[in-house]
């Protein structure tokens, strides 16, 4: 018996459409219907809700109280199953700056490791470090900081059964442009981070074959009149995504909305830096081997210094809405089909397209999480008020 999905609204790959009737055949998307097509039909029901793509989280460290830094495999399974309480169905594990024989160690885990979870699924591993600078270090650990190394690229490759998916580092570090020519040319996505670089510099980067901004605004030379800097350069370059932080600490509203108008947005990637304290209560955590704080919605270092975020993909969603920056569509793009994009993996995951799984999510007119769906099973639904 055929199985449809009805909602009032479709957050399809062109379009939005319905109300309708969302097909699922053999844990893939089909078609989209605006009548039922077959009366003999299953019929899942969700009148009154929305159904998007499932999102796409590429800069994810950790959450409920586990890092991907922790080299633990019960770790990786726990973040994996949380992630489907925020909406995200696919996601980057990142690691931070580290010795390379920890690095050597966690890219093994995870090769080792990414097809066992349960949750939301593994699409590779994004390196965040460490080939950075000191002065924009942010939460890295600068004893490891050095320049980029083909070689310790083809070990990581090696160990992690060549899962590495996206690689940062800083482009005035000595032998970028050749790093990033080799790692672009192995598949791997290169993004530029906690970097001090001249407008000129990022420029040259991008030339190279450099794609990505991470956290843009974040961790990077600001934009000043005579010199654009890392900042400009993620706003006025072409081809390339910007990431950005929409929990409402690590950017201004107004400053995410002049990113999006200045590179659209279909070229704004939303992730969430998310550290280990994600989905947990306020109190003391670790970031890598640094002690940080939650309190009142942010994580930070003893020096004050943001130390990556407890933001939840589906609330960045919800909140460049709020601030009156986006629409609904632009907002689940920018979680979903930009992110998966920005890795060239939008053939497998980031749509509601024919032929990709069945990965998807529930969502009130008020971008609420309801459910989150993986390969057509219902595997996540949000308790009811009062409801145990």
């Amino acid at each position: 018996m055929k199985q449809y999905i009805y909602a009032d609204r479709f957050f399809l790959e062109e379009q939005v459409a319905g109300p309708g009737f969302l097909e699922i055949k053999e844990g893939k998307f089909a078609g989209f219907y605006e009548t039922l097509p077959n009366k003999e039909a299953n019929i899942i029901d969700h009148s009154g809700h929305w159904i998007a793509p499932g999102l796409v989280d590429t800069h994810i460290h950790g959450f409920h109280n586990h890092d991907i830094m922790d080299n633990d495999a019960a770790g990786l399974k726990a973040i994996s199953e949380g992630l489907l309480s925020c909406g995200v169905t696919s996601f980057l594990p990142t690691t931070l700056t580290a010795s390379t024989e920890l690095l050597n160690e966690v890219v093994t885990m995870i090769g080792e490791n990414y097809r066992k979870v349960q949750g939301a699924k593994i699409k590779g591993i994004f390196l965040e470090g460490p080939f950075f600078t000191e002065k924009h270090k942010g939460a890295q650990n600068t004893n490891y900081f050095c320049d980029p190394s083909i070689e310790k690229l083809k070990t990581w490759q090696k160990q992690s059964n060549h899962f590495i998916k996206k690689i940062a580092l800083a482009p005035e570090r000595n032998g970028a442009s050749a790093f990033i020519e080799h790692a672009v040319n192995d598949g791997v996505a290169v993004a530029l981070a906690h970097s001090d670089a001249t407008y000129d510099q990022a420029k040259q980067a991008v030339e190279h074959g450099a794609s990505i901004f991470v956290h843009t605004f974040n961790g990077m030379s600001g934009l000043h009149h005579r010199d654009p800097g890392m900042a400009g350069a993620a706003m006025n370059l072409t081809n390339v995504f910007a990431e950005i932080i929409c929990d409402g600490h690590h950017v201004h509203p107004a400053a995410a909305n002049i990113l999006m108008n200045a590179r659209g947005r279909k070229e704004v990637v939303m992730v969430t830096d998310c550290m280990m304290a994600g989905g947990m209560p306020e109190g003391h955590y670790q970031l890598g081997e640094f002690p940080v704080e939650v309190k009142n919605g942010a994580a930070r270092l003893e020096s004050g210094s943001l130390a990556g975020s407890i933001l939840q993909l589906i609330d960045a969603v919800r909140n460049v809405v709020d601030w009156g920056i986006a629409a609904p569509e632009e907002a689940i793009y920018m979680a979903s089909t930009a992110p998966a994009k920005s890795i060239e993996l939008d053939r497998e995951c980031g749509k509601i397209a024919a032929g990709l799984d069945a990965d998807f999510i529930v969502l009130t007119p008020e971008l609420e999480l309801t459910a989150t769906y993986l390969d057509g099973v219902c595997r996540y639904q949000a308790r009811k008020e009062g409801v145990q």
